[in-house]
């Protein structure tokens, strides 16, 4: 299993463990986060990026691969606002070895480490919608992602919500 962590810094040579800010992990336990492969192009976009994302599962219905599948595998969805700076962003992916992680959560493909990290490898991708292509992503422009924010979790797709603080109020 590959395991990444994405990041617009292209500097970094030692991954820290930092406390979580999330309040469903142990805060007092620091934490490096990496992205399984399958779930990698969630974060093939600018870190503050507001997105929803989604692929077929296990549970997957046929139904709801026909409704919201089209060709492609995995779908990100972003606002048109932001698609601007897709285009003129740059990301580093940090590949880390896999055997001191844990997996934190499979739907989002999540996996962490309360040991500093150090890359085995670093890749550029200086053009995201074309590494989205490749990774066989459908990349979807909308005016507002609240609508399909609210409609995905109502499917059997795993999906994932990234940065939606930054998303465009609800209307």
């Amino acid at each position: 299993m590959r395991l990444f962590h994405v990041s617009e810094d292209p500097t970094i040579q030692i991954f820290y463990p930092r406390l979580p800010a999330r309040q469903d992990l142990d805060i007092t336990k620091g934490l490096v986060w990496g992205i399984n492969e399958r779930c990698l192009p969630n974060y093939l976009t600018p870190r503050n990026c507001p997105r929803v994302c989604f692929h077929a599962g296990a549970q997957t219905t046929e139904q709801d691969k026909r409704n919201y599948l089209s060709t492609a595998s995995h779908v990100v969805v972003i606002e048109r606002k932001w698609f601007e700076v897709l285009k003129n962003t740059k990301l580093y992916l940090y590949e880390f070895d896999s055997r001191e992680f844990i997996l934190q959560d499979d739907n989002a493909g999540y996996y962490t480490s309360e040991r500093m990290q150090i890359p085995i490898a670093t890749f550029e991708v200086d053009d995201l919608h074309k590494a989205l292509l490749a990774w066989n992503v459908e990349l979807q422009i909308v005016e507002s992602l609240w609508e399909i924010h609210d409609e995905i979790q109502h499917t059997t797709l795993n999906w994932s919500m990234c940065r939606m603080r930054f998303a465009q109020p609800r209307s």
